[in-house]
């Protein structure tokens, strides 16, 4: 039983990854490091996922314990159904990702790509003992190796300015939360006596810190995860950073901060009235406001970041609906919400991967991240495009692909318990969900439609190329898991069913006869029969193309005798009329041209750019207040050193009159 041990898979697994790097660093330039880590990764993922099944299967998970020389207690290790749930898509998407990169970030052509394989191992690596750990201090010493990995994954093209530029910003948000982290954990040992973790549903509400661990539990994980108004620097982040880095922050170290603030909870035995309807309330914020972002943006990476804050949001909207479930004694929302948001943090593991995955094609066949200077990829990218397309659907919670899974329990718990609890307000999710489902479908439009169709904007887009296999196939393995669960969303429900009745309480029974009435069979048949009437279709289309006389002409010109690919839609103008809307959270700069002009006009210039409200417009501004204050008590730094004795002379007395 001992070498079948899933915990032991694990810690095997999180070694390989770490120490997959090493071969890198020894053999720069040469393409056999970066295969030999490809391949260590690619087994470790292997073994993880067994051990993931393991769990699933009932096989119980043991706890290792490493006696340090640290005065901080043992380090714990150990596994259960909560760590299956971010365990699964680490794994799958890890494995991906390395090899992938093997084509992406060649070693005989990137001076970087042993540095980057390297942190890339130990980036996946500390997430994995994230995961794993059950000491306050250990958690927190693979937390900063994970962090910092990130940041060094995320400054790989470190001359440029604008990576210098987000990388700092990362680098403060990131150790801003680790400080609120501290602080939860030196509070949790104040409490219990150890930095070992609280046993589940162990401390009371009732314990003074409570409400301020929850607090900084909030702050410092929800940093980490992207959640409004911390996700500031997101977008940044994830644009800048190598595309199959970020599909690994977005995809799987968003959801961190997601385990973080689920373990967190699951300490207390009783959760105060107001945490669920806060994390309600911010993860529907975060979700309209993310997916308005997206809507705005150009940039292709940034895009996609913005829509990882939207599918963040539907996240703790779910969760935020079990806790007021929770204190409503309302199983069936306990369980929809719980069941909806984990089988959303797999599903968006799999579709935003596959996405960033996509981009970083789109980016090597173009050369381009401007979605406005791309088109008529679909000709030139026969496997991208129907692969990116995918993962579009899949995004935008369309059936019969993945993310439709998750948000159907979402609708469906706040729907039914509204009417039976009743509890009104968390009726309310289902218009939220509406309206964000709404605009990502708008933006998911333009970023397809512009990106793949049409004719190129550009003469790096008219050049646009198809990727090795080496890249695409492991885009047909994330494309294929998005398809299969959502034709099988009972491999979903029973993903997460353990987990459900772990974290909510429930007997295994009572998740069950809850999960029955979920109409899982008549969504399975409407998947089934959306799909076959789809391959129909296409099929008859394909055909009448084959056999129907084709001819040749010019399209409609408006009026023009010789129009130009410059004369199509762009991305910026089919979301014009939806950023003018969303005008208050996009809060676009546009500079338009002066209408007094002489005959004939002069050159005019328009441009347009969307901002980050946060970032550059709260936090910049403070920053650079604060910095002309504390500007001025550089003069007290001289150099006198008579002075500087005076001034100590004059505080010892300040003290003395003080304490007198």
């Amino acid at each position: 039983m001992f070498l079948l041990d899933p915990t032991l898979f694990l810690l095997v697994a999180a070694s390989c990854v770490a120490l997959s790097g090493i071969p890198g660093l020894l053999a720069r330039r040469s393409a056999w490091g970066q295969r030999i880590a490809a391949i260590l990764v690619i087994a470790a993922s292997c073994l993880g996922e067994v051990a993931v099944i393991s769990l699933l299967s009932g096989i119980p998970a043991s706890s290792y314990q490493i006696d340090w020389p640290l005065p901080f207690g043992p380090a714990l290790f150990s596994a259960d159904h909560l760590s299956t749930i971010f365990l699964f898509p680490l794994f799958l998407v890890t494995g991906a990702v390395a090899l992938y990169s093997v084509a992406y970030w060649p070693a005989r052509e990137k001076a970087s790509a042993g540095r980057l394989t390297f942190f890339l191992g130990l980036f996946a690596a500390a997430m994995i003992i994230v995961v794993m750990a059950r000491n306050g201090v250990l958690f927190l010493m693979a937390w900063e190796v994970m962090a910092l990995s990130a940041y060094f994954l995320l400054t790989t093209e470190q001359q440029s300015s604008d990576v210098q530029r987000v990388g700092t910003v990362y680098l403060l948000a990131t150790h801003t939360g680790t400080m609120a982290l501290f602080v939860m954990f030196s509070l949790l040992r104040g409490t219990v006596g150890t930095f070992a973790f609280p046993a589940t549903h162990a401390l009371s509400l009732t314990v003074p810190v409570a409400t301020t661990v929850i607090i900084t539990a909030l702050i410092g994980f929800g940093g980490k995860a992207g959640l409004m108004p911390l996700h500031f620097w997101l977008p940044g982040a994830h644009a800048n950073a190598p595309s199959h880095v970020s599909a690994m922050m977005s995809g799987l170290m968003l959801k961190m901060g997601v385990y973080g603030i689920l373990r967190t909870l699951s300490f207390f035995d009783q959760l105060p009235v107001w945490l669920g309807w806060l994390i309600l309330l911010l993860g529907a914020w975060s979700a309209i406001n993310g997916i308005a972002l997206a809507a705005g943006q150009r940039d292709l990476k940034r895009l996609l970041a913005c829509s990882s804050i939207e599918n963040i949001g539907i996240v703790f909207i779910g969760i935020g609906l079990a806790l007021v479930g929770l204190n409503q004694h309302a199983p069936y929302l306990v369980v929809c919400g719980l069941a909806g948001a984990f089988i959303h943090i797999v599903n968006h593991g799999l579709f935003k991967s596959l996405l960033f995955l996509g981009s970083g094609v789109l980016i090597h066949g173009t050369g381009t991240r401007e979605i406005d200077r791309m088109g008529g990829l679909a000709r030139r990218m026969p496997v991208t495009s129907p692969l990116f397309l995918v993962g579009s659907l899949a995004i935008c919670g369309l059936p019969p692909l993945n993310g439709f899974v998750g948000e159907f329990f979402l609708y469906i718990g706040a729907i039914t318990d509204g009417i039976v609890a009743p509890l009104p307000l968390a009726a309310l999710v289902a218009p939220v969900l509406a309206l964000v489902g709404g605009l990502a479908v708008l933006t998911f439009v333009k970023l397809f439609g512009i990106v793949f169709l049409g004719s190129p904007r550009s003469v790096e887009s008219a050049h646009g190329h198809e990727a090795s296999a080496v890249m695409t196939g492991p885009m047909m393995l994330l494309a294929g898991g998005c398809l299969v669960a959502g034709m099988a969303p009972v491999l979903l429900v029973r993903l997460v069913t353990p987990v459900v009745g772990f974290y909510a309480g429930l007997t295994p029974q009572d998740s069950a006869q809850v999960m029955g009435q979920i109409p899982l069979v008549a969504l399975t048949c409407a998947n089934v029969l959306l799909l076959v009437v789809i391959l129909a279709v296409g099929a008859a289309y394909r055909r009448r193309l084959r056999t129907s006389p084709r001819s040749q002409g010019s399209t409609w010109g408006c009026g023009y005798l010789e129009p130009t690919p410059r004369m199509q839609y762009t991305g910026t103008s089919f979301s014009e009329m939806a950023v003018s809307l969303l005008g208050s959270i996009v809060a676009p700069n546009r500079r338009r041209p002066t209408l007094d002009t002489p005959i004939p006009p002069a050159d005019a210039r328009f441009s347009y750019e969307t901002t980050e409200t946060v970032l550059d417009r709260i936090l910049i501004p403070v920053f650079r207040v604060v910095g002309t204050a504390f500007s001025y008590l550089r003069k007290v730094q001289h150099g006198q050193l008579h002075i500087y004795v005076l001034y100590i002379f004059a505080t010892l007395c300040v003290l003395m009159i003080w304490k007198h």
